[in-house]
């Protein structure tokens, strides 16, 4: 594995959360590929079985569903995030979910049978993978108490703290609906806010 890679990020995001040695990244990138997907796409439609861990390598994407015919965005993931619709994944079940590019985004793609396959031989990897799911259960349980605790204002206050570059991004309406609440509000939020 060279330090001029493709998949040279995904390893720097790796390494943040738990180092690997040389023998496990070249077997990870092994099973990796690339993959660009246009605006507006879905990489993984609704109904179709998560078998892959995105990595986004440049752009934006999200996932969304439909509830009552509307669409709602459950999550983004910008530069240097993972994209991986869990609960299909562990389950081997379709997703009612989907993930969709919000720009032109280059994706690394990682099979997860033949990840998986290498938990056995490569510990760390295993290791790696755990504390990612553990990091992703406390990010979503956070997000549930956000919008269990606080009002949409504090939600959207935090969203501009923490994520800037949302508002540069991403359509309003798929931030409406990230935020759980309509575009409506979130339009009187940022009058309010501009104001």
């Amino acid at each position: 594995m060279s330090s001029d890679s493709a998949f040279h990020h995904l390893f720097e995001f790796f390494d943040q959360i738990h180092p690997l040695n040389s023998d496990a990244k070249n077997a990870i990138e092994s099973i990796c590929s690339l993959v660009t997907i246009p605006k507006n796409q879905d990489l993984q439609p609704i109904g179709a079985t998560c078998k892959t861990i995105y990595f986004v390598k440049k752009g934006l994407a999200r996932i969304y569903y439909y509830k009552d015919g509307i669409d709602i965005t459950e999550y983004f993931a910008f530069e240097n995030d993972l994209i991986i619709r869990a609960e299909s994944l562990f389950t081997g079940k379709p997703s009612q979910k989907a993930i969709q590019a919000v720009e032109q985004t280059e994706f690394v793609g990682i099979s997860s049978d033949l990840l998986f396959g290498l938990f056995d031989t490569f510990p760390d990897l295993e290791r790696l993978f755990r504390k990612i799911t553990e990091l992703a259960y406390v990010n979503t349980l956070n997000r549930i108490e956000s919008i269990q605790f606080h009002p949409a204002e504090e939600r959207y206050q935090k969203l501009l703290e923490e994520k800037p570059e949302f508002i540069q991004r991403i359509p309003l309406k798929h931030i409406a609906s990230y935020l759980g609440i309509t575009q409506v509000s979130l339009s009187r939020i940022r009058g309010q806010k501009n104001g």
